[in-house]
């Protein structure tokens, strides 16, 4: 038989009851900072929604503390647009995200708008 810890009533392979160990004493989880970072960035693209054809895909960094997590998302926005309606969707869904997916508190989202693409394309130039 195999063990199975943490059930009641579990023996091991020679049908000794197993010791329950208390949820607090079991150990931790440890999420990278890289992984909290990959969802920010797809949060950010989920609360964009599709991209101008030229338009890189967002990347975050994040500065993980404990429980707390402080995000910075770098991005590239369609022109013209509500900026500020735009950055607050991002932080918004990227807020949401970390919180359900990771359990941490989010307490800053700084958006960072690199570069606007104008609607009409690139191809239209200046005419006299």
């Amino acid at each position: 038989m195999t063990p199975v810890s943490g059930r009641d009533g579990a023996v091991d392979e020679r049908g000794r009851p197993l010791a329950v160990v208390a949820p607090g004493e079991r150990g931790a989880t440890r999420i990278a900072d890289r992984v909290v970072a990959k969802i920010a960035a797809q949060a950010a693209r989920e609360a964009l929604g599709p991209l101008h054809p030229e338009a890189a895909s967002p990347h975050a960094t994040v500065v993980v503390h404990h429980d707390t997590v402080r995000v910075r998302v770098h991005l590239e926005l369609d022109y013209p647009c509500d900026i500020g309606a735009r950055c607050f969707q991002v932080r918004r869904q990227v807020v949401q995200r970390v919180r359900a997916l990771v359990g941490m508190d989010v307490p800053e989202v700084a958006v960072q708008v690199e570069r606007l693409h104008p609607a009409h394309g690139a191809a239209q130039g200046r005419t006299r």
